[in-house]
């Protein structure tokens, strides 16, 4: 395995920007992610807080019973409870098969630093994922890209969802399941790795119930040896912990968009596009309402205090809220803009891991962190990584292709430019010629008809239209046959494409976590986490 760091954009202007810590950015977060005098600073400020340990270690335990665990995860658990822990956390949604590759990456990059934090401070570090499945874009989770012809296709789970329903709530049908995720792993191809895989997905889908328990589940079995833990937002158990959390937000609903609102206008007048869609009277909760069985977003009306979903459902005033937040807590459930502060109450948090869309809209919450005298936690950028496969190096030396050229840019370009260089000048002109001169004389002959039988102009141009497709049909042809004798060196620019460059997107955005498994065995992630990795904002390419 070679490791080399590649100093690469990331995916918007801020997040950049933000790796490089500018000055402009960086006053729009509290801490440095990479000063350790601000990892001292924060832990003195967590120093000054208190948090419901026992009650979340509790909540942890029992939420995680269903799943494979470790004597490392019930010394997590231990370490939890002490006074002097802190955390390092991160989330994302529940992929089916665990989604894209960068929810693996964020959950090596929440124990990498994890493990580098408690060794540099001296205290308990405990690594958390926070499962985002209270999120109900059901769209976002329930496919996996696979290749075939070289080309990513997109398979969906084929259960329909037709309600607006959590994540945490949306069941699988284990026959289905078991039936799609073989398809999944034929079309991955066959390993020496691929028996071990499909017992493992077939174990891990006979005890789930719903996504999150899948997720979940191919989760610890992957991670369970570092000691980490999870949590599901969706959860109604893990919901009642927030209960005054919940009414906090209810009667600081006003300011806390107010807070989003004025960073927003800030950040654009430094030249920065907002992230967070919230109009002025935003709630920034969501109620699921059961007559209409979604859940929905709410607004707060000032002048009538009171609470009400945009089409007029859902009406409260702020004592009703209030009491459902102490009676119902499932019922409630936070946005983009609250859930960051509900994780600051619940979790003596060090640093968070965030990806580069979670940065930048992070940079809209600092002055909600200051309206409840909070600061927010050190951002720091999760690992990004690109997993090069042996033969696509090999393709690439053979080609002459640039690894960063590539991995920013993909091979279309260099493709086309090979296609070119393959083609027949000579042929080309003779067939630009050919269209020069039908054309020039179909003019002559079009002049004549307006002035004998303009009647006939539409089956004259008609004509025209078959032999000019006739002449196109013949050029390609030609450049079939070509391309024919070059398929094999087109191919590896397809392949290429489809490995590190897939649909135009990074690998870990469009890959799934499992394919690696399926290629280099189930303790491939594990072998990843024994790399010291530094948080530096390069980008990381395995070769194997």
């Amino acid at each position: 395995m070679e490791i080399l760091n590649l100093s690469l954009p990331a995916t918007n202007r801020f997040a950049t920007e933000y790796i490089a810590q500018t000055e402009d950015i960086q006053r729009f977060f509290h801490y440095r992610y990479n000063h350790a005098a601000d990892f001292q600073s924060r832990l003195m400020e967590l120093r000054h807080r208190s948090y419901m340990r026992e009650d979340l270690t509790a909540y942890i335990k029992q939420f995680m019973a269903k799943f494979p665990t470790s004597t490392e995860v019930e010394e997590s658990l231990e370490k939890l409870k002490r006074d002097d822990s802190v955390v390092v956390i991160g989330g994302q949604q529940a992929g089916i098969m665990t989604g894209p590759l960068y929810s693996i990456h964020k959950v090596i990059s929440i124990i990498s630093l994890a493990k580098q934090k408690e060794k540099e401070l001296n205290i308990p570090v405990v690594p958390i994922f926070w499962i985002a499945g209270e999120d109900h874009d059901y769209q976002e989770v329930n496919h996996v890209y696979v290749r075939k012809n070289n080309r990513m296709e997109k398979m969906v789970y084929p259960e329909k969802v037709y309600e607006k329903k959590m994540v945490s709530n949306i069941e699988i049908n284990h026959e289905i399941c078991l039936k799609w995720a073989e398809s999944i792993v034929e079309a991955f191809g066959e390993t020496k790795f691929t028996n071990e895989l499909l017992e493992f997905i077939h174990e891990a889908i006979n005890r789930s119930n719903t996504y999150v328990d899948f997720f979940g589940y191919i989760m610890m079995r992957l991670f369970k040896d570092d000691g980490l833990l999870l949590v599901d937002s969706g959860d109604k158990n893990f919901r009642k912990l927030e209960k005054e959390i919940l009414k906090k937000q209810i009667n600081a609903s006003v300011e806390i968009t107010k807070s989003v609102l004025e960073a927003q206008e800030n950040l654009s007048d430094n030249g920065f596009s907002k992230m967070i869609e919230i109009g002025e009277h935003a709630a920034n909760l969501f109620y699921y309402d059961e007559v209409h069985k979604e859940r929905m977003l709410l607004d707060y009306h000032e002048e009538t205090k009171t609470f009400t979903d945009k089409d007029g459902h859902l009406s409260f005033k702020v004592a009703e809220l209030l009491t459902i937040a102490e009676n119902e807590p499932e019922k409630l459930s936070n946005n983009v803009v609250t859930r960051p502060l509900t994780q600051e109450w619940l979790f003596p948090t060090l640093a968070f891991i965030a990806g580069p869309g979670e940065i930048a809209y992070w940079a809209e919450l600092k002055e909600v962190f200051n309206r409840f005298s909070m600061k927010m936690p050190p951002l720091v950028p999760r690992l990004n990584f690109t997993i090069v496969e042996r033969a696509v190096d090999s393709d690439m030396s053979e080609l002459g292709l640039d690894l960063t050229s590539t991995l920013i840019h993909g091979t279309e370009e260099k493709k086309q430019m090979f296609l070119n260089s393959i083609r027949n000048s000579e042929r080309d002109e003779i067939f630009n010629r050919m269209r020069e001169k039908l054309e020039a004389e179909y003019q002559l002959l079009e002049a004549n008809t307006v002035k004998e039988d303009k009647g006939l102009l539409p089956l004259l141009e008609k004509n025209k239209a078959i032999l000019f497709n006739h002449i196109q049909f013949m050029s390609e042809k030609f450049d079939q046959t070509a391309q024919q004798k070059h398929e094999t060196i087109i191919s590896k620019f397809t392949r290429i494409e489809s490995s590190l460059k897939p649909n135009g997107s990074p690998q870990e955005r469009v890959w799934n976590g499992l394919y690696y498994l399926n290629l280099y065995g189930m303790e491939f992630y594990s072998q990843l986490l024994e790399h010291s990795w530094s948080f530096d904002g390069t980008h990381k390419v395995i070769k194997i």
